[in-house]
């Protein structure tokens, strides 16, 4: 696959989705809305050397934070419900996003699961060419928040400005409001360029710049520089030569709101496809799952095939009523899109399963071929979850 020469454009979008993997986990069983959710690892909260994910604002409102050790969220929220990551459903529900995204006829720079950038007003040549005023803008960053939540079911926050990193922490406005005493709902998208940037950055300690970390600031305080404004009074050359020519620049640039105004749209081709269903009544017997995966897999390998992929790897996810939910995954013995082959083979994962409990919730998915494949493993389980009822409904 290639990749496009990237170009600048007058306004970068920053398109953030909301507390991502909880929203994934919601959209599946929405009885864990407004309930503490972490997600991380194998959804096992005793289990050492693994760390939060993805946190619910119910959960962070408890000090829990994503990259925090699972073992110290467990002992700030113990009765929070704990979820093993699903790569693939995250995979699905990011794709499904990006689709809308591309539909504007905007580049689109992915840059993870949960966040991408659009560019809009092309300017050639350093000429900026016709684009969106103010209120156009915002405009559009409104109807993009609209169409991810009414095709994905997903909430967002859009950041908007002339580089990556002032519409980075322009997104940043956007999740929060403008006073942080205010109980007003936050924005939900913010423009951040050279009009307001003094007055919204310029007395915010350094580390509020995008890319600016903990060793970067501190190095900044013991030479008594604190804020932005104090960045941006600093002389290039003495910046320069406390972090060096590259950084030292690049903090002067970004001390005044400057940064990357390109965008460079690269082909995405999924790695995977999953469909999964919550149950309106709990399913009890091996049969009665085998008959539900079974209509998952018939779903699944109709888009699979629609898109001319094959299929390289299955997989299963079963969750239980107290949301211990566990996947196992087996390597095809060959590549197939044979559904009789697929279905035995998801057939057979499920019986490997010891539940205990009625299930509530199943998951099919496809791991797919692609021209830049190298994993060769074999088969795997993730899973987890402290068995409990706490919050849950």
């Amino acid at each position: 696959m290639t990749t496009s020469d990237p170009s600048r454009y007058r306004w970068l979008l920053h398109v953030d989705l909301d507390q991502f993997q909880v929203s994934v986990e919601r959209l599946r069983s929405p009885e864990l809305v407004d309930v503490p959710v972490i997600v991380g690892g194998n959804g096992d909260p005793t289990e050492a050397r693994k760390v939060v994910t993805c946190a619910s604002y119910e959960a962070r409102d408890h000090g829990v934070r994503a990259g925090m050790p699972l073992r110290a969220a467990y002992r700030k929220m113990p009765d929070a419900v704990y979820l093993p990551l699903d790569m693939g459903a995250y995979d699905a529900a990011s794709a499904e996003v990006m689709e809308v995204l591309r539909g504007y006829g905007h580049p689109v720079e992915v840059w993870g699961w949960d966040e991408a950038y659009l560019g809009v007003g092309l300017l050639d040549a350093g000429t900026a060419g016709p684009s969106p005023d103010d209120t156009e803008i915002a405009a559009l960053a409104t109807r993009i928040r609209a169409d991810i939540r009414d095709v994905c079911g997903l909430s967002s926050c859009v950041g908007i400005s002339d580089n990556k990193q002032r519409a980075k922490m322009a997104t940043g406005f956007a999740k929060r409001p403008k006073d942080p005493d205010s109980t007003v709902e936050p924005p939900k998208v913010f423009l951040l360029d050279g009009r307001n940037w003094l007055d919204l950055m310029g007395e915010r300690p350094s580390r509020d710049l995008w890319s600016v970390g903990p060793k970067t600031s501190a190095k900044l305080s013991r030479n008594g520089i604190e804020s932005v404004n104090d960045l941006i009074g600093t002389p290039r050359d003495e910046l320069i030569a406390l972090f060096g020519p590259h950084q030292g620049n690049w903090l002067y640039v970004l001390s005044r709101g400057g940064g990357d105004s390109t965008v460079t749209p690269e082909p995405w081709l999924a790695r995977s496809h999953s469909k999964s269903q919550t149950y309106a009544h709990d399913l009890h017997t091996y049969d009665e799952m085998r008959a539900a995966t079974a209509d998952l897999l018939r779903d699944l390998l109709h888009q699979v095939v629609g898109e001319e992929r094959v299929p390289f790897r299955v997989a299963v996810t079963v969750r239980t009523t107290t949301f211990f939910t566990r996947t196992k995954s087996h390597k095809l013995d060959a590549p197939t899109t044979d559904y009789d082959t697929l279905e035995a083979e998801v057939a057979e994962l499920l019986a490997k399963f010891e539940i205990d409990r009625p299930v509530r919730l199943l998951g099919v998915r496809l791991d797919l071929e692609s021209d830049d494949d190298t994993e060769v493993g074999g088969d795997n389980e993730i899973g987890g979850g402290r068995e409990t009822s706490a919050g849950t409904a």
